[in-house]
């Protein structure tokens, strides 16, 4: 009696790549397209972190495509903190927060990026501004900042002043003046001797002691703080 042998052929499985975005702009051009938190991958596989994408700015036609990194909405977060939680992050990405200097540099070592700040007044104006060159170096050279290419979107350019300067906590003080401007000015940033802009100041509701609000100095000066500011990039095009 004979035997009939069956070969079951069944086929190898097909590994297809994980997606694993970098930015905001690598989601949407995978068809995420709406405004939102996100998680994105600039330290690999295994470090994801959150953001939110602004996916529609509204004077750009072919979508905003931003990653932010740094949003100041309402006050409820403390952004008054020490070297450790700037360079690791804090806050929450639906809300208000700071990305981390080691996540940006990060990014900014992968891709070229461009720069846009948004800023908004308690009494409802609204101006940006835009830079064609944006990146944050290793945490060796002191997270420094380099920035180029300004636009005018009505607020002029005080972050140009910034450029080239170190990032300062008041645990970490690496900035040029005499005095810890980080102290003095309440926030964490790249001080210089002191500053022209003070994203990361305190949260005073419009009028404010010289210096130590969210100033955009030439926009508002040094005794007003912003309501609304936010820093966001996207890979040049």
């Amino acid at each position: 009696m004979g035997f009939i042998v069956v070969l079951l052929l069944i086929p190898a499985a097909v590994c297809s790549p994980v997606f694993l975005p970098v930015d905001c702009t690598d989601l949407y051009n995978r068809g995420f397209g709406h405004n939102g938190v996100y998680s994105i991958y600039p330290g690999g596989p295994v470090s994801p972190i959150q953001v939110y994408c602004d996916m529609s700015c509204d004077d750009e036609p072919d979508g905003g495509k931003w990653t932010v990194l740094q949003r100041r909405k309402d006050g409820t977060v403390n952004f008054y903190r020490g070297w450790d939680q700037y360079r690791t992050g804090f806050g929450q990405a639906s809300g208000e927060y700071w990305l981390g200097l080691e996540n940006i540099h990060l990014l900014t070592v992968r891709k070229n990026y461009e720069l846009r700040v948004d800023m908004e007044d308690f009494e409802g104006g609204k101006v940006y501004v835009h830079y064609s060159t944006f990146s944050v170096g290793p945490e060796l050279e002191g997270y420094k900042l380099s920035l180029g290419g300004f636009t005018d979107g009505g607020a002029g350019n005080s972050l140009n002043g910034h450029d080239g300067l170190k990032f300062s906590t008041f645990d970490k003080d690496q900035d040029t003046h005499s005095t810890n401007c980080a102290k003095a000015y309440l926030g964490g940033f790249w001080y210089g001797g002191c500053h022209s802009v003070n994203a990361n100041g305190l949260y005073a509701w419009g009028s404010s002691t010289f210096g130590i609000g969210i100033n955009w100095a030439s926009w508002k000066g040094y005794e007003y703080s912003l309501k609304a500011i936010t820093m966001k990039i996207k890979p040049k095009q």
